[in-house]
């Protein structure tokens, strides 16, 4: 498959939801790593064109616990809730037909590459700048620490994903270009039940920042029945998830803590990458 084109920040004039609701989608290629079918594409309209991601729900491999055919409205409520926060952490999202049915259509993010958001440390401490996650064997008799940067960026992803309760935040899910910190892969996500799974547990049982309590407020506000991200939401995820969601909003706020392993379900994804 060829690489796609680079898109620079800024560099689509159009809106990109418009274009990616409205514009002809050609498939290009197909990203193989990925455990469901996921399609390199390009979307054209009105002389515009951009890189971007096809995701059909038929492509989609059945999960026990998650309804089937369920993935790619998940990954369009996570961008409406992201949009919600006016973070913007993850890359425009629409659900539309395409060629092999409905699927999420989201815009490519070519990540830069010059940014170190995860290492392991051969330390017990991860050092300035750095949040410690926890011990990673290494081999049969080695370990290390595996640490991800104290980066404002990433804590408002943590937060986010305590909201949509992301069941797999992997390292590769973390694409940072020209500045800005995307989140990618969100079909794992706002199951009424915990299933946080996240490499970004550094700022666990830590106090909330005034900014992200101050989001947290708002989203509030925009989860009341009736009003337009719960009528957007109610399309794409079930009655009980948006009450899990609104659920997990009020904790968030009533604790101010950033939250931590439950203990009852796994706390880091596998693979971790």
């Amino acid at each position: 498959m060829p690489a796609p084109e680079r898109i620079p920040a800024g560099s689509v004039t159009t809106d990109p939801v418009t274009l990616l609701t409205h514009g002809e989608l050609t498939v290009r290629g197909q990203i193989r790593e990925a455990s469901n079918a996921v399609l390199h594409c390009t979307v054209a309209h009105e002389g515009e064109e951009a890189a971007c991601v096809y995701k059909p729900v038929a492509g989609e491999r059945p999960l026990w616990d998650f309804p089937d055919g369920t993935l790619a409205q998940r990954e369009v409520a996570a961008y409406e809730v992201s949009r919600a926060t006016g973070w913007d952490l993850v890359p425009p999202t629409v659900l539309r037909d395409g060629p092999y049915g409905q699927g999420m259509c989201q815009l490519w993010i070519e990540p830069s590459g010059d940014e170190a958001l995860l290492a392991l440390v051969d330390a017990d401490e991860p050092g300035e700048g750095w949040k410690a996650v926890g011990r990673a064997q290494i081999d049969e008799d080695r370990t290390a620490l595996l640490v991800h940067a104290d980066d404002p960026r990433l804590r408002r992803l943590a937060v986010l994903d305590a909201v949509i309760n992301n069941g797999d935040r992997k390292g590769g899910h973390l694409l940072a270009a020209d500045g800005r910190l995307y989140g990618i892969d969100h079909g794992v996500t706002f199951h009424a039940e915990d299933k946080l799974r996240t490499l970004l547990w550094g700022w666990a049982g830590e106090p909330l920042t005034e900014e992200a309590v101050e989001v947290l407020q708002a989203l509030r506000d925009a989860l009341k029945e009736g009003a337009a991200l719960a009528e957007r939401l109610g399309g794409l995820i079930t009655a009980a998830e948006t009450e899990a969601l609104r659920a997990r909003v009020d904790s968030l706020l009533e604790s101010g803590r950033h939250p931590e392993p439950s203990g009852e379900w796994p706390a880091i994804p596998w693979p971790p990458v």
